[in-house]
């Protein structure tokens, strides 16, 4: 399997073809490896299962290292900096794929009816010129990260279903949107519960829809790693993909079911402040990781069906290769593939 530096991993992004050594093994047991993650509600399942002891009952050594966008994540497993992460599918990391650097190996957030998910938001300024709704997009300016990032595909879902044109804008990080928002430099954009329902409760940004009503079942975020990983490491990463399950179903059981009661959620809020809004005290940043809760796909189970129409709009698009296929981006071979 290919194994890409960062230099070279970023050249593939832009359209470049690179190829280098092959990677050496893993050590078998006591394994250290380094876990992607964004500050994120959504990926509490692998803070849980690091503070819960899952993954060292596993024999890993986890350092958990943290993203502001999902593109520079792909950048890292594809060379090596990071072992497996947590994100969603972008066109980065799709052609990553295609070179034989990066596979899929499960799921983690998904939209799920009545659940609150992803909303879709309106900056002040754009509301009160009159966008009250994602139908009267057309000709406003939509903030992304990155073009090809999930923010691009879910603002071109909201402009198909509508029949209108947006403007994509690119700001790099999440933080750079939030800021653009509050001035009005960009008139929408999406984001997970966590995020829009605070902003919205400022009065900086006005929850106008959700992602729901035009993705159903949209599969979010996924679990990946190297192609090498998927191939030559698969005790590792079934390790990781055991652990990281018990993470989901903790999160799942005390947040979404509340099993453990009042008392279950508060101590999982504790725990999840430890990586979530630790810039805030404790009580002003509960409200918000409570409004974030979103089930997560329980045994990291992958919507397939999902994951394919992602694929093809990408190619629509002309953001990654046509001849690629779902195999290329998935290794089916380690959790349950849900609309196979």
């Amino acid at each position: 399997m290919t194994k890409f530096n960062r230099r070279q991993s970023l050249f593939i992004l832009g359209g470049g073809l690179a190829a280098s050594a092959l990677a050496a093994p893993a050590i078998a047991q006591n394994r250290s490896i380094k876990v992607g993650a964004l500050r994120f509600t959504s990926h509490s399942a692998s803070f849980i299962a690091l503070e819960r002891g899952y993954f060292a009952d596993a024999g890993l050594n986890v350092e958990l290292e943290f993203f502001q966008a999902a593109q520079p994540m792909a950048v890292a497993i594809a060379s090596g900096d990071v072992d497996y992460a947590v994100t969603a599918i972008s066109g980065g990391l799709i052609s990553l794929a295609d070179k034989g650097a990066i596979k899929v190996i499960g799921g983690a957030l998904k939209e799920e009816a009545g659940i609150d998910g992803q909303q879709i938001l309106a900056s002040d300024a754009a509301f009160q010129a009159g966008l009250t709704d994602p139908a009267m997009l057309d000709g406003k300016t939509f903030a992304v990260t990155q073009s090809g990032s999930s923010f691009h595909y879910m603002g071109s879902q909201i402009a198909m279903a509508e029949g209108i044109d947006l403007t994509f804008k690119p700001l790099q990080k999440v933080g750079a949107i939030i800021g653009a928002m509050r001035s009005g430099q960009v008139d929408a954009w999406s984001i997970v519960p966590h995020i829009a329902k605070p902003l919205a409760g400022s009065g900086a940004v006005h929850i106008i829809g959700t992602i729901q009503e035009y993705i159903p079942n949209y599969q979010i975020t996924t679990a990946f790693t190297s192609a090498n990983n998927a191939s030559d490491e698969r005790s590792q990463t079934e390790d990781f993909l055991t652990a990281f399950s018990k993470g989901i179903d903790d999160y799942n059981s005390t947040m979404i079911d509340m099993a453990g009661g009042d008392a279950g959620v508060d101590e999982m809020v504790d725990l999840i402040h430890k990586y979530v809004y630790t810039d805030r005290p404790r009580d002003k940043a509960a409200p918000s990781i409570i409004n974030g809760t979103m089930r997560l796909s329980p045994k990291a189970a992958l919507d397939v069906s999902s994951v394919q129409n992602q694929l093809s709009w990408f190619q629509s698009e002309g953001l990654v290769d046509e001849s690629i296929t779902l195999d290329t981006l998935v290794d089916s071979s380690y959790v349950e593939q849900i609309g196979a």
